[in-house]
């Protein structure tokens, strides 16, 4: 089963992507609510997929993603942002997020790109 930390602010957005993600069939092993935490929890938790907001308090989601491919550079990021954060997630897809998800979120569109990050389309 492929683990996932969902790292989101607000608590019905967290929800929202963990209800999907479960039903999938992942295992939601952590849940952060801002990119400081985000990082100290993939060290421990080390899982498959990460899907990261952008617009966060402590520490932003594009800071974050840099320190977690610092840590491990095969992560597995999905940013997740408002289309109005154009510049951020191109930011965030040239240090390595390998996919992005539009705010506010589809269920088919997680789905696909969760999918497809973890090569299982």
């Amino acid at each position: 089963m492929h683990t996932i930390m969902i790292v989101e602010d607000a608590a019905f957005m967290r929800e929202i992507i963990k209800d999907i993600v479960i039903e999938m069939g992942f295992d939601v092993v952590a849940e952060a609510t801002n990119g400081e935490d985000a990082v100290k929890m993939y060290s421990k938790t080390k899982p498959d997929l990460v899907t990261m907001d952008i617009t966060m308090p402590v520490m932003n989601g594009v800071d974050a993603l840099r320190k977690i491919k610092a840590i491990d550079p095969s992560a597995k990021v999905i940013v997740c942002s408002a289309m109005s954060h154009q510049n951020t997630v191109i930011e965030a897809l040239s240090w390595g997020a390998k996919d992005f998800i539009a705010k506010p979120v589809q269920k088919e569109r997680v789905k696909s790109a969760v999918k497809n990050v973890l090569n299982l389309a």
